[in-house]
C-alpha cells in the first residue's frame, strides 16, 4: 500500500480496503450466529474478522491490540463501533496506545464473551460441527462445558480502568497526554508511562482521527492520499488542525470512489447485551 500510494495509485489501496471492510460489515450483520475462536495474536484486521461474532471465545494465549496509529493508519474494521462500547473510556485507551491485552482482559471488558483453555479448542471445534441448529441457545449448550474462569493478572483491566477513565475522557489528544503525564508525576504504575511513549511515537494525525471516530459514529476516508504510512505529516500534535481531521470524514470527490452505504445496521452485535 505504501508503494502504491507513493506512486500516486491511491485508488488501488482503497479497493483493497473496500473488500476488507465490506467483509467486516457482512460478518457484523450476518443473520446466523457466528462462533469465533480467537487463539494467539489478533490485531487490527484480525479484530475486524472476529469482534463482530455472536460468540467470541478466547484462550490463555490470546493477545489483542489495535496498533494502527503506530504505522500511520487508525483503528478501523468497525473499531469505532466495538471500542466505543467498552466500559468507560477503555476503547479510547486501546485505540490511542495500541496496548496489548490478554484473553482474560478481553472477557473482563466485553471484547470476548467466553474464556476456554487452548487444549480444548479442537474438542470445541469438533462439537460445533455436530450442532444441529443455528439457534444461539443451542450453540451455547455445546460451548459452555468448556468455559473456564478467566484470571486477571496484577496489572489488569480493573486496576487500570479508574486512571483510564480520568485521562482518556479528556476532549483532545493533547489533554489526554497531559493528564497521563500528571499521573506519572504522582507515581502511577509503569503502564501509564508506556501509554505515553506509545502515543508520542504514533502518527499525530492518526491519533486525532481515531479519537474523533470512536466518539462520533460515521465513515472515514483516511486512506485517500495521506502520507502518514511512510512519514508523519504533520509530525507534531499541535500541527494537526481540526480541518485536517475533518477532511478524513468528508466525501471523497473522485470518479473512481464509490461510497459504501450500509443497507441494514439493525443486526450489528450489541457489545453491551447480557452474555449467556
Amino acid at each position: 500500500m505504501v508503494q502504491l500510494v507513493t506512486a500516486g495509485h491511491w485508488s488501488f489501496s482503497a479497493a483493497y480496503y473496500k473488500r476488507q471492510l465490506v467483509l467486516d460489515y457482512l460478518l457484523a450483520t450476518y443473520k446466523k450466529p457466528l462462533v469465533v475462536l480467537i487463539h494467539g495474536i489478533v490485531m487490527g484486521g484480525g479484530a475486524g474478522l472476529s469482534m463482530h461474532g455472536s460468540f467470541r471465545v478466547v484462550t490463555e494465549n490470546t493477545v489483542f491490540a489495535m496498533p494502527e496509529a503506530s504505522i500511520g493508519h487508525f483503528p478501523d474494521v468497525g473499531a469505532s463501533y466495538f471500542l466505543s462500547r467498552l466500559p468507560g473510556y477503555y476503547g479510547e485507551y486501546l485505540g490511542l496506545t495500541g496496548a496489548r491485552i490478554d484473553g482474560a482482559e478481553m472477557v473482563a471488558c466485553g471484547l470476548a464473551t467466553h474464556f476456554v483453555l487452548s487444549k480444548d479448542l479442537q474438542s470445541i471445534e469438533n462439537d460445533l460441527l455436530a450442532v444441529p441448529s443455528s439457534d444461539t441457545a443451542t450453540i451455547y449448550e455445546y460451548i459452555k462445558k468448556y468455559i473456564n474462569q478467566a484470571r486477571l493478572n496484577h496489572d489488569s483491566y480493573r486496576k487500570r480502568l479508574e486512571i483510564v477513565n480520568v485521562c482518556f475522557s479528556k476532549k483532545t489528544v493533547e489533554e489526554i497526554l497531559l493528564s497521563l503525564e500528571n499521573e506519572v508525576s504522582r507515581g502511577a504504575d509503569k503502564w501509564v508511562a508506556k501509554a505515553i511513549s506509545s502515543m508520542k511515537s504514533a502518527s499525530p494525525t492518526s491519533l486525532k482521527i481515531f479519537l474523533r471516530s470512536v466518539r462520533v459514529t460515521t465513515n472515514a476516508s483516511f486512506i485517500s492520499k495521506n502520507g502518514d504510512f511512510f512519514e508523519w505529516q504533520p509530525s507534531r500534535l499541535e500541527q494537526v488542525t481540526e480541518e485536517m481531521v475533518e477532511q478524513a470524514f468528508s466525501k471523497v470527490e473522485d470518479d473512481e470512489w464509490v461510497e459504501f452505504e450500509p443497507k441494514d445496521t439493525r443486526n450489528l452485535m450489541n457489545m453491551q447485551k447480557p452474555r449467556l
